[in-house]
């Protein structure tokens, strides 16, 4: 055997190894991503906290499935030509220009993988964009660099929420992602979520939830998540939107009902806005009048 057709061989050896390996290690969780926020030497999506979030997981499985099987058929087709069509191997080539049913497979095949992907893709599509009824909305405000949180549906009150210098973490708040003041939702219960933004593009994501859409000025889009795990989930703008892009976190804190409504009567005190005091006009008094007063 040639010395290149040596090198394939370890070569594609390797390749095939590192790929078990990497399955192997995706299996065993050794590698895998947390849920709510990014892991060190992660090779996975983050872990799913929502129905969209098990959805698109269902579908990056699937696709791995199909691009392995792929990149593997692609490779045994090489050792093939590598090995029965060199030049020692076949000395004298074959002058074939057309074979019919190569043709036919290697048009028909990728149409029907382009098929498999698309079904599930479109259904994954229609999950995402179909905002089933809310049980709760929550208006997105995107700034350089914070964002701001309305609550129209429990008394309309907002607050801003800027993320927390290194300096003043507490212990368990992650670095560049904890905030002063977290966006809090009951488990379990539908949120609708309105993004828009103040001045330039923002994207709010979220990746436990599945959720990623544009904020931009003058214009309101939708999307939707329900958190099924209570905990503290963190995500970023998506969106290059100015010199402090990277510190603009998102921290979504998922609790129960009961201490949601509790949330809610606190916030509507410590959000309320301080209205000026009313100022009120002091006519002067008519000349008659300060005579008679006189």
């Amino acid at each position: 055997m040639n010395s290149w057709i040596r090198s394939a061989a370890h070569t594609a050896a390797g390749l095939v190894a590192g790929v078990f390996g990497v399955l192997l290690l995706a299996g065993t969780g050794v590698a895998m991503a947390g849920t709510g926020q990014p892991s060190p030497w992660q090779i996975n999506l983050q872990g799913a906290a929502s129905p969209v979030m098990e959805s698109i997981h269902s579908f990056h499985f699937f696709l791995l499935v199909i691009i392995v099987a792929v990149v593997l058929l692609v490779l045994a087709l090489l050792i093939v030509v590598a090995l029965k069509f060199n030049e020692k191997a076949n000395p004298v080539p074959s002058r074939t220009t057309h074979h019919t049913l190569i043709e036919v497979v290697w048009t028909v095949v990728p149409v029907l993988i382009l098929v498999a992907i698309a079904i599930p893709s479109f259904r994954l599509l229609f999950l995402e964009l179909d905002l089933p009824k809310a049980d709760l909305t929550v208006k997105v405000t995107g700034h350089q660099w914070y964002w701001s949180y309305e609550y129209p549906d429990n008394g309309a009150f907002s607050f801003d929420s800027l993320m927390v210098a290194e300096a003043d973490l507490k212990p368990g708040q992650p670095r560049l992602l904890a905030v002063d003041n977290e966006v809090v939702v009951p488990v379990n219960k539908i949120v609708r979520v309105q993004v828009t933004a103040a001045d330039v593009i923002h994207s709010f994501a979220m990746p436990s939830f599945g959720v990623k859409i544009d904020a931009l000025p003058g214009r309101l889009n939708e999307s939707w998540f329900q958190a099924t795990k209570e905990g503290v989930y963190y995500g970023q703008c998506s969106e290059l939107c100015g010199k402090d892009h990277a510190f603009m976190p998102i921290a979504i804190r998922v609790v129960s009902e009961a201490d949601f409504a509790s949330w809610v009567e606190e916030a509507k005190q410590k959000y309320a806005s301080v209205e000026a005091p009313a100022q009120v006009a002091q006519a002067e008094p008519a000349a008659g009048a300060v005579s008679s007063a006189r």
